[in-house]
């Protein structure tokens, strides 16, 4: 990290290599499962099933919540706050496509019932984790890492590849627990990390694709995590992983007007 003096005002004060960028992101994980390691006797979770609010707490909101200070500390040390709120590269209007199918999974996906007999408070919790969870990782990925990129004067192109490349890559780490399932999940999420960057353009902040991925995450966790062992799962559950279809169809065949200038992106 190095201070310089010739980058717009909206990229901040202080620069960061892409070696200080992997640091970040290696503090960042260590954060998430450090502190989750630690709080694992608390969490007391069993079968991984969110059943309580002590669960919600210490297994989702504790870690998680550090993990959010960390990457809005970072981003206030580099001085990258404008970055957060302003986009400087939108793109054509008809992306807002995404975010409203997304919105429109997220509401019928939801797992109300299931919520409903956990009550307000856990619901609540439940909530307030997984908008860490889309703040946090859309901080570190689409505001640190996609703002990184762009003041190495990587090609746009090369920015949403690479930046969801990464996000993709740093979910291989939950192959320590679950296997090589990872490796599926790893591949879905650098497309989901592709489509959150765009939301982030055609609204031109962070602030959309944030509350959006964290809603997204909420509506799967409702579906999934909340259902003991052995139990009929939620039906619900499969629009959240149908929103990557959808929208995955959708820029295939409007890959080539998503630039103002209705030019593919350059890699």
């Amino acid at each position: 990290m190095d201070t310089i003096g010739t980058q717009p005002a909206e990229y901040g004060r202080r620069n960061l290599s892409f070696v200080g960028l992997a640091i970040a992101i290696v503090a960042y994980l260590a954060v998430i499962k450090g502190v989750g390691t630690l709080t694992t006797d608390q969490a007391d979770l069993v079968d991984d099933v969110f059943a309580t609010t002590g669960n919600v707490v210490w297994g989702l909101v504790v870690p998680l919540g550090a993990a959010f200070v960390f990457v809005y500390g970072l981003i206030t040390y580099l001085g990258w706050w404008p970055a957060v709120f302003h986009d400087p590269k939108p793109v054509q209007r008809w992306v807002w496509a995404i975010p409203v199918i997304f919105l429109v999974a997220i509401a019928l996906g939801i797992n109300y019932g299931g919520l409903a007999d956990r009550g307000l408070g856990f619901t609540l919790l439940l909530l307030l984790a997984t908008q860490f969870v889309g703040w946090g990782e859309e901080g570190m990925f689409r505001c640190v890492t996609v703002t990184t990129m762009r003041r190495h004067e990587w090609t746009e192109g090369r920015v949403a590849l690479w930046s969801s490349v990464v996000f993709g890559a740093v979910h291989l780490t939950n192959a320590l627990t679950s296997g090589a399932q990872a490796i599926p999940q790893a591949i879905a999420v650098s497309f989901a990390g592709y489509f959150f960057y765009l939301i982030r353009r055609v609204s031109r902040s962070n602030v959309a694709n944030s509350i959006i991925h964290g809603l997204f995450d909420f509506t799967i966790l409702s579906g999934t995590a909340i259902i003991a062992k052995g139990d009929d799962p939620y039906p619900g559950a499969a629009l959240a992983f149908l929103v990557y279809l959808v929208v995955a169809i959708l820029l295939l065949v409007r890959r080539r007007h998503i630039e103002l200038d209705q030019a593919a992106p350059s890699v």
